[in-house]
């Protein structure tokens, strides 16, 4: 198999291919070209809580409502989850970026930790939800699919609570970004 790069110039953009096996680095600057929403998955109940921030979240089915989730098996948010079978999906607003931190581990915080900076309220299936998140998607766990280092999480969506008129949080090139209106 053929592992060099061959670079070539089109309309003025280098452009970069690479034979299998691809190098994790390379990977990485591609998957950043990638804009997505930024969510935070809670997790847990009572004490046993955690949650993680996420791009990696996409619909699934409309029959029933599923949304899908990415999460590393290393995580402590696995196991929580593996105990209590649902999850909430967050889709934060453009003023949310402190909790996109917090449940992102920045400052050290775990678990419980995390959610001390934002208010919460409890959903049918147990899980907290942000009280101004843009969207929340209350889920019960329906599958779980284990590969390589993920679990990819499929949710059967309980309900959805709406905050209309809000821009959201969008993460690209390893930064938070804001939807800019055109003047």
């Amino acid at each position: 198999m053929n592992q060099e790069r061959i670079s070539a110039f089109e309309t003025g953009a280098l452009v970069v291919r690479q034979e299998l096996p691809v190098e994790t680095g390379l990977f990485k600057d591609a998957m950043r070209h990638l804009a997505g929403a930024v969510s935070v998955i809670t997790v847990g109940r009572g004490s046993d809580r955690s949650g993680f921030t996420a791009t990696s979240v996409s619909s699934l089915a409309i029959d029933p409502p599923s949304l899908v989730v990415c999460l590393n098996r290393v995580s402590s948010s696995w196991q929580v989850l593996q105990r209590h079978g649902s999850f909430c999906v967050n889709v934060l607003a453009h003023d949310q970026q402190h909790v996109a931190d917090s449940f992102a581990g920045r400052g050290g915080l775990k678990g419980v930790e995390r959610y001390q900076d934002a208010q919460w309220q409890e959903l049918a299936t147990g899980t907290l939800a942000l009280a101004d998140a843009l969207t929340v998607f209350d889920c019960e766990l329906d599958d779980v699919i284990e590969r390589h280092s993920h679990a990819i999480l499929v949710g059967k969506v309980r309900a959805i609570t709406l905050r209309q008129q809000v821009e959201p949080l969008l993460y690209w090139h390893g930064a938070y970004r804001h939807i800019t209106k055109e003047r």
